[in-house]
């Protein structure tokens, strides 16, 4: 009766607070509308400059295959000091150069070449513009050497296979990635404030000077915020399949007990920092620091883990989303592959029973 008494409380509690409920359902939607049409790594309509020294039937039709590619808006320049004079003045981000022997050369044995100029200020864009040119290049060779019956291609040929996302599409990537950094600003930020408001407004001395035991507070405040999260996840999730056309290829049953552990590690992290903290503002603070900003950037939600030093690499296997970051990749775009699952589930088990205990050790019946 006790506990269902606490419970109740703190769901009206909830109820009155309207922040409470637009960190739980309004900023979900908020960040995956952001990031969902705002953020992408995809490289798409890129101006590139086609310079065609002397113009032939193979010229014509290399330089047409890139008009009919999304990724790219090809800008038909007369020579090259023209189009690095564009590329200076950021009108166009590429160079594709085509000298005058590429009709004579690119059926001899030895093939043509193509000259291939980036800019190279942004390092990522650069990286995708020039493999993209390689792919325009390759299916080019591929046609036509089809289409005249001649190797174009060389000895080898290549046959590319994409696995999991064989669209490419970023977002596919990011959604469920930023699911988990979401968890992370709902189980932490929600509950990183709960027994600090207790201690601010003076109704936690009022607590614990009744029959109330230590524990039952503790569950009192983590059970609506749990129920709180996990409504924050399906709408997330529902965002992501309908709107957002994030492919669900594993059991909607292990993305729900994935998210479960994740959110106990969630609301331990953040009712440890409000225990300590005894201070609203101090205590939102440490939670955006400790918590959001090692989900967004030690995660590998959007930067690679193994790209990274061995120090920060090591120091990310103290971060809870680097785990449910791997679950929600590997649920949505692979499915149950349960050896990826079961690792980072139990590594969230630890985690969540960490946090929860310390938070139950520092939480005592007393004033001080």
């Amino acid at each position: 009766m006790r506990l269902r008494g606490l419970i109740r409380k703190e769901f009206l509690q909830i109820l009155r607070d309207p922040s409470s409920l637009a960190i739980a359902f309004v900023m979900p939607v908020v960040l995956l509308l952001l990031f969902g049409y705002g953020v992408s790594l995809d490289a798409e309509h890129v101006p590139v400059a086609l310079v065609v020294e002397q113009p032939s039937a193979d010229t014509a039709s290399f330089t047409g295959a890139f008009g009919h590619s999304r990724y790219f808006v090809p800008v038909i320049l007369r020579d090259m000091r023209t189009a690095e004079q564009a590329l200076l003045a950021r009108r166009v981000d590429g160079i594709v150069h085509l000298r005058a022997d590429f009709g004579r050369r690119v059926r001899s044995r030895d093939g043509a070449a193509i000259q291939v100029i980036v800019n190279g200020v942004d390092a990522n864009n650069a990286r995708l513009i020039d493999g993209y040119v390689q792919g325009v290049w390759a299916n080019w060779l591929a046609r036509e050497g089809n289409a005249h019956a001649v190797a174009t291609t060389g000895p080898i040929r290549v046959e590319q296979r994409v696995w999991f996302n064989s669209e490419l599409r970023s977002r596919n990537f990011l959604v469920p990635g930023l699911i988990a950094v979401i968890m992370t600003l709902i189980g932490a930020l929600l509950t990183a404030m709960v027994m600090a408001r207790e201690w601010e407004r003076g109704t936690m001395e009022a607590l614990l000077v009744t029959p109330v035991a230590m524990r039952e507070v503790l569950l009192g405040k983590l059970v609506p915020y749990f129920v709180l999260g996990m409504g924050g996840m399906g709408l997330s999730v529902s965002m992501a399949v309908w709107l957002f056309a994030v492919p669900l290829r594993g059991s909607l049953l292990v993305l729900l007990g994935a998210s479960s552990l994740f959110l106990l590690a969630a609301l331990g992290m953040g009712l440890l920092i409000s225990i300590v903290a005894k201070n609203q503002f101090v205590a939102g603070q440490v939670a955006i620091i400790v918590t959001f900003l090692p989900a967004f950037i030690l995660s590998g939600f959007i930067f690679d883990v193994g790209s990274m030093p061995r120090v920060v690499q090591w120091i990310t296997h103290l971060i809870a989303a680097r785990y449910f970051v791997a679950i929600l990749q590997t649920v949505f775009l692979a499915g149950d592959v349960w050896s990826v699952i079961l690792p980072h589930a139990a590594a969230l088990i630890v985690m969540a029973t960490v946090f929860l205990g310390l938070s139950r050790r520092r939480a005592r019946k007393r004033l001080e």
